[in-house]
């Protein structure tokens, strides 16, 4: 189905208007011929093409003056062997409702994604991760439509490229995929990771934990700390932690000693962007309609009628003060998508 002069306002979680030129709802893989003559009829007329999942880290910074693929692809097929239950999911499936449903049957290993907003064709774009468990733990393969050639092709979790927040998809891909199915490999030897950040209370009883109360766990910490973005629009978590020198990291250290800090396998060390954001001082700071979630720094929220300038010299704020105050600079896990595509809030900025 095709929408011309679509608002976009119901497909961002930030919930700020923009509008498409054009609108195609992938419901069903038998549409893709449909879709592939849209894409000819598109890139013939040299506009931009947007291929678009939950909208839970987007950013509209103005209308869209091209076509804007809406994926709804549903469906979920499972099998096993002895060894593993296997999932292939469609692309447009939620990501929430597809790890409490996995919970639920027993099939474990997703319990610590829960309520990472976005729908399933997103997680491998961005490698989604939480208290130490990234897709990529177990990602088999992802199915995706080549946009230039139009052909259907499978990638293995090797030819992915995963890596912190990042993937082939953001990267070589980038523009060129339409993910239509992640295949997830999820063992069925399961062992409980509760070391990471609040769920350190659960590693007491480690030996007995459950995946339930993991995802429970989970569940709680994030509804505490994370705003719903059906009541106060927000893309979750705005910015990356961001990963320093292990000498930045230690001079750091020397001068708050509190500093939360996860040292890498390379050397390097990740830091908590949340928590440099709270040292700021900047719970809570508004400009315009935007502000700065008075309960986790890490998130930017719609107060009501920000504008996508609003939330764009918010962010610009943010990152400059963390950059005077500890000398690093913040990388936005957000996309920023401008007229022709996606871009960066350096090059909003400058275009202003």
């Amino acid at each position: 189905m095709i929408e011309k002069n679509c608002s976009l306002k119901a497909f961002n979680s930030f919930s700020i208007d923009a509008y498409a030129h054009r609108l195609f709802h992938f419901q069903k893989i038998s549409q893709l011929p449909e879709l592939l003559d849209l894409i000819k009829v598109t890139k013939a007329a040299k506009q931009p093409i947007l291929v678009l999942g939950g909208g839970s880290n987007t950013l509209f910074c103005e209308d869209f003056s091209g076509l804007v693929i809406k994926v709804e692809l549903m469906g979920v097929n499972k099998s096993e062997d002895a060894q593993h239950h296997r999932l292939k999911v469609a692309a447009g499936e939620d990501w929430p409702q597809l790890v409490e449903n996995t919970v639920e049957q027993g099939i474990n290993g997703l319990e610590n994604l829960a309520l990472i907003p976005g729908v399933v064709g997103a997680a491998p774009v961005q490698n989604i991760g939480a208290y130490g468990v990234e897709l990529k733990d177990f990602c088999e393969s992802v199915d995706y439509v080549d946009l230039i050639d139009g052909e259907l092709k499978t990638l293995t979790n090797e030819d992915c490229l995963f890596a912190y927040r990042d993937s082939i998809f953001k990267g070589d891909l980038k523009d060129r995929a339409l993910i239509t199915s992640v295949s997830l490999k999820l063992p069925k030897l399961w062992k409980p990771l509760c070391r990471y950040g609040l769920l350190e209370a659960l590693n007491e009883t480690a030996d007995s934990v459950t995946a339930l109360q993991i995802f429970d766990n989970v569940c709680r910490i994030r509804s505490e700390k994370l705003p719903d973005p059906a009541i106060l629009g927000n893309a979750g978590s705005f910015f990356k932690n961001p990963i320093v020198s292990e000498h930045l990291s230690g001079q750091l250290l020397s001068h708050h000693a509190d500093m939360p800090h996860y040292p890498q396998a390379d050397g390097s060390v990740k830091l908590a962007a949340g928590w440099l954001i709270d040292q700021c001082g900047l719970k809570g700071h508004q400009i315009g309609g935007a502000a700065v979630h008075t309960e986790q720094a890490l998130v930017l929220v719609n107060n009501g009628g920000a504008t996508a300038y609003d939330v764009v010299q918010l962010a610009a704020f943010v990152r400059e003060q963390v950059l005077q105050k500890f000398a690093v600079l913040l990388e936005h896990e957000v996309r920023f998508i401008d007229a022709n595509g996606e871009t960066t809030l350096q090059q909003v900025i400058d275009n202003v």
